[in-house]
């Protein structure tokens, strides 16, 4: 709960109250309940959940429409001296709306927290008339290797016919894939030896 400076802050058990000094362009109102907006929601998460999952976050609010580059870039810019603010501006290029799902985004964010070089977001497998057939999750298109983060409806029947024709046709053009599960969510050390092993493996240098 965010209450202006002044006013009374209950106290409640599981209710936090935060006081904040919020512009009109802070706040957005569903069903007639105010609520703080997805760039101020984004920046008070910056002192509370870690870099993953604040990158996560930002994600996910861009991916709903909640979260617009130029309106963050504003608050980011009136927020000078606010706590998390130098964390918030370094994290804020690197959202996405294209990420699809919060384990795709840790992913990514293991893999821009290491020495390897940045991924691609949602990386076009084109065909031999240079139309796309296939997305990646994440990759590098230059050395064609590809990650793939596999939920539970990839064991779906419909959705894992179409992922082996997809993971079929990329094959055949040449790329690598490396699909991981919710099991390296707890050892994303894992994916980035991996992804740098299949890097090298393909002559990347960096």
């Amino acid at each position: 709960m965010s209450l202006p400076p002044g006013v009374y802050r209950p106290r409640r058990r599981r209710v936090r109250a935060h006081v904040r000094d919020l512009t009109d362009e802070d706040v957005v109102h569903h069903r007639g309940l105010p609520l703080t907006s997805g760039p101020q929601t984004w920046l008070d998460l910056a002192t509370l959940v870690p870099p993953p999952e604040l990158l996560a976050v930002g994600d996910d609010l861009m991916r709903r429409g909640h979260l617009h580059p130029t309106a963050l870039a504003r608050r980011l810019e009136r927020a000078s001296g606010a706590r998390g603010i130098v964390f918030a501006r370094r994290l804020a290029p690197l959202l996405t709306p294209s990420a699809a799902s919060r384990p795709e985004s840790l992913v990514r964010y293991a893999l821009i927290d290491s020495d390897l070089p940045d991924p691609e977001v949602q990386v076009p497998v084109l065909s031999v008339r240079g139309r796309p057939v296939a997305h990646a999750d994440l990759g590098y298109s230059r050395w064609k290797v590809a990650l793939e983060y596999e939920g539970r409806h990839h064991a779906e029947r419909g959705q894992f016919d179409r992922d082996l024709e997809r993971y079929s046709l990329m094959a055949a053009d040449g790329w690598l894939v490396l699909r991981f599960g919710r099991g390296v969510l707890g050892r994303l050390h894992a994916v980035v030896e991996r992804t740098r092993r299949a890097l090298v493996s393909r002559g990347a240098t960096w």
